[in-house]
């Protein structure tokens, strides 16, 4: 009978059996410095995705303070075009009063030529 108790030994213990299927089938658990290394990993990743992230915010500032700047320059420019405009519309319209009272002044020295105007013939006044 000793073989027989070998041969259903097995059989006897079933949980000897699932013991060792279970230890070689599970999942393999990584170890605290794979877990550190994976870790540090992300860790990398994530500070060079934050650097570059910085990096494209303070390319855009600088982008932005650049174009408010020129928006200046050219708000400036504008603002000192304009003035010169004025003041040559406003010389303008001086020199457009003035040859208006030189106008009237040379009609109404006409008018007063026109009267002292005579026809030496018939000696009657000049009406224009």
């Amino acid at each position: 009978m000793p073989n027989t108790s070998m041969a259903t030994d097995a059989s006897d213990h079933p949980l000897l059996l699932d013991l060792t299927l279970s230890m070689s089938v599970g999942t393999r658990r990584p170890s605290p410095s794979e877990e550190f290394q994976s870790c540090a990993k992300s860790l990398q990743v994530l500070r060079q995705q934050t650097a570059e992230q910085i990096r494209l915010a303070a390319a855009e500032n600088a982008y932005a303070e650049r174009m408010r700047e020129v928006t200046r320059m050219e708000m400036e420019l504008a603002e000192e075009e304009f003035a010169r405009a004025r003041l040559v519309w406003e010389r303008t319209r001086e020199e457009v009063t003035k040859v208006e009272r030189m106008k009237e002044m040379a009609t109404r020295r006409i008018n007063s030529a026109c009267l002292e105007i005579t026809c030496h013939s018939c000696h009657q006044r000049f009406r224009p």
